[in-house]
């Protein structure tokens, strides 16, 4: 009996005695890790020494750059040149309680024994000085169409009635002038330059609250088949850009202004983290034209209705890519059906640049010289041919380039 207590007490103790070993190797392994991490100092630790001396907290380089940069300064300084903008149109409305039917609607059409009515509809948007003497640019769509009255709020608290100069629903682009002197103005900047990752602000009127900034980078330039415009070459941001941000400044860390907000992608009508911007370069070129001819003056080949190849069309056609714009309409008095383009013709280079899609090739159409004479190059039933189309201005009257 006596043995076996023995035995328990020498069990008992040494499991305990093998228990302290393993906790106190459990801590010095624990101890050894934690060596490794150095936590950033309080204000307070900052302030006084310590008795252990730790090695410098140095923070990471993505945050030690320049885009940690305080935008409070550029912020402040574009903000001025900013502004809301209200603009009332008129829209003709039907009187008929079945207007909405789209049963009534397709087989009574336009005949409504109920008549119509002028409706006034109210659009806010933002919009950006860009010279002292007031000139405004913002989007089409915050325009619109048969606009009755223009009202700016400028930064200050004025509200000044203002005038369209032009619009060009292409790029979604308006310019408005309103009568001020020594007006506060966002400066141009070159979207070019623009890289991915680079710190961005949006400044805007967001669901009517004016004078709201937000950060954010660059995802993307060049983006395309948006379904904003016919002409589309957007700078892609994460900036939060809202309804009312339309028209508003997208400036970089320098306070230049490099794009006009224009949407955003969203299947709530929010934000959610894509919006578009259409890029300064291009912008200041519509508005050059609108200054000039009250127009953007931009290059045609007539009425050609292009889509996208896809593998179907691609097997059809006997094209060995996806790539180019499949012809799928086009007029018989045009100067592309005269210089002998098809429907089914492939477009693949135009003045010897490759084309990927249609809404590349309505660009390269467009910045085409008036005047000049551009070689387009196509595939028809397997072989490649080359063809001389005449470059002419595209007006309002025009038939152009269509998607």
């Amino acid at each position: 009996m006596i043995q076996r207590l023995l035995l328990s007490f020498v069990l008992v103790t040494a499991g305990f005695a093998g228990g302290m070993v393993m906790t106190a190797r459990m801590r010095a392994a624990s101890e050894s890790r934690a060596e490794k991490l150095v936590a950033l100092p309080t204000e307070e630790q900052a302030g006084r020494p310590s008795s252990q001396a730790l090695p410098p907290a140095t923070p990471p380089a993505s945050m030690a750059g320049p885009g940690m940069a305080d935008f409070s300064v550029v912020a402040g300084r574009a903000v001025k040149g900013v502004v809301n903008i209200s603009s009332l149109q008129v829209v003709r409305m039907p009187n008929s309680p079945y207007a909405s039917d789209p049963f009534f609607r397709y087989f009574f059409r336009d005949d409504d024994a109920f008549g119509s009515r002028d409706r006034r509809s109210l659009s806010l948007g933002s919009g950006v000085l860009i010279s002292p003497d007031g000139y405004v640019i913002t989007n089409s769509h915050v325009v619109g169409e048969n606009v009755r009255e223009i009202t700016v709020a400028l930064a200050d608290k004025r509200e000044i009635r203002g005038r369209v100069i032009g619009t060009d629903p292409a790029t979604d682009i308006a310019l408005l002038k309103i009568d001020v002197n020594g007006a506060p103005v966002v400066p141009w900047g070159d979207s070019s330059h623009l890289k991915v990752g680079e710190w961005v602000l949006a400044i805007g009127s967001p669901f009517q609250l004016s004078q709201t900034v937000t950060a954010g980078i660059v995802s993307a330039t060049g983006r395309t088949n948006v379904g904003f415009a016919d002409y589309e070459d957007f700078i892609q941001t994460d900036a939060a850009i809202n309804p009312g941000n339309s028209g508003g400044a997208l400036v970089n860390s320098r306070g230049e202004l490099v794009g006009v907000n224009t949407g955003i992608f969203s299947e709530s009508g929010g934000y959610q983290g894509i919006g578009f911007a259409v890029p300064s370069n291009l912008a200041r070129k519509v508005v050059s034209d609108l200054m000039m001819f009250g127009e953007v003056q931009r290059g045609s080949i007539g009425y050609l209705r292009v889509e996208k190849l896809t593998d179907r069309l691609a097997d059809e056609v006997q094209a060995p890519t996806t790539n180019g714009a499949i012809i799928s309409r086009m007029m018989r008095d045009s100067e592309s059906y005269d210089a002998g383009l098809r429907p089914g013709d492939v477009i693949v280079e135009f003045n010897r640049q490759r084309v990927d899609d249609p809404s590349q090739f309505f660009r390269l159409v467009a910045d085409a010289k008036v005047g000049s004479t551009a070689t387009v190059r196509v595939l028809r039933d397997g072989r490649t041919l080359d063809f001389k189309l005449p470059i002419v201005s595209s007006s309002p009257a025009s038939p152009r380039v269509r998607q």
